[in-house]
């Protein structure tokens, strides 16, 4: 290959690259916006077919690799995060929906009554603060934090001494997490404007990261996993749920945009996620399937049985102490 292929291969990456990013924006800003979802009749599924949306706004400070971060209290401005929120839903759309489809992927009934209206939007694949045995104290990074949901849940396990920052690409789900802060008075919590292959973080500083169903909607999951290995501490542990991918996808689901921004096409191989943790520098390296899950994954897609393809899993790595 001659150095302007190359070039040109190179060029045709990054616009592959945009346009994900592009679409899996306006999908979750669509989300965002819809009036119907703090309980109305019926808000978009983001698993429709629906690309409505903003761009990708202005970040406030965002620092460079071992710079130091702004933190912003609950309903400040400031820098922010990744990928929409977590995934995919079957819900109908209203808040009571919303619940139901929670349940079905791991929350109690008692965490859903503990955040107010309109931070869970029926979104996500599995629910990742109850494998992170979070402890009083700890910061925690939420990859792709939407409207803040398991932020707030995080928040109330870290305590006042501890705290909680979202990360979220799309603006308009940026200022719905702050306004929830506010309703929810979690003052230990802060929204941050950005994408989760460049977190607006300070080297060093997270004891724990942990996304609902964000990961594969990254066009460069390797670099996903490089960014949440730098921000961690010496010792800080990975506790995501995602989507892996558990056979090859048809042509009709692997070109389809709006897959990807459903959470479907962009899964991957457990042992390519392995592979990449591994050469990240993590270390504990656990993927486990939820075979339960194949009942809320089939209803992510009208017109074929997506659960044929992808199930929910468990995803724990750490990064190791210091020597």
């Amino acid at each position: 290959m001659s150095d302007e292929d190359g070039s040109r291969a190179s060029v045709d990456d990054d616009l592959e690259a945009t346009e994900q990013r592009r679409i899996v924006r306006e999908r979750y800003a669509s989300v965002a916006t819809d009036s119907s979802v703090d309980g109305g009749d019926s808000a978009t599924s983001c698993c429709s077919g629906t690309d409505t949306g903003a761009s990708a706004g202005d970040t406030d400070t965002v620092p460079s690799a071992g710079g130091t971060d702004t933190e912003p209290s609950a309903g400040d401005t400031g820098t922010g995060g990744s990928d929409s929120d977590s995934c995919c839903s079957g819900a109908d759309g209203s808040a009571n929906a919303f619940d139901a489809t929670a349940q079905k992927m791991g929350y109690s009934e008692a965490a859903l009554e503990a955040v107010e209206p309109g931070a869970n939007l029926g979104l996500g694949c599995g629910n990742p603060t109850a494998i992170a045995s979070l402890e009083s104290g700890e910061t925690v990074l939420d990859l792709g934090s939407g409207a803040g949901f398991d932020c707030f849940l995080a928040a109330r396990e870290v305590g006042d001494e501890g705290r909680v920052i979202g990360v979220d690409m799309t603006p308009a789900m940026v200022e719905k997490a702050r306004e929830n802060a506010v309703k929810n008075e979690a003052e230990n919590t802060s929204f941050r404007l950005g994408e989760i292959e460049h977190l607006p973080v300070a080297d060093g500083t997270v004891d724990v990261i942990i996304s609902n169903c964000v990961v594969n909607l990254s066009p460069d999951k390797s670099q996903v996993f490089r960014e949440a290995f730098r921000v961690l501490r010496p010792g800080g542990r990975l506790a995501i749920s995602d989507v892996v991918r558990t056979a090859e996808f048809p042509e009709s689901v692997r070109l389809d945009s709006a897959a990807i921004a459903a959470c479907i096409a962009g899964a991957e191989r457990i042992a390519t996620l392995e592979s990449m943790l591994d050469v990240a520098g993590f270390e504990a390296i656990s993927i486990e399937p939820k075979a339960e899950s194949e009942s809320f994954i089939r209803e992510w897609d009208d017109d074929r049985d997506i659960s044929e393809y992808i199930v929910s899993a468990q995803i724990e790595a750490r990064k190791p102490d210091e020597e």
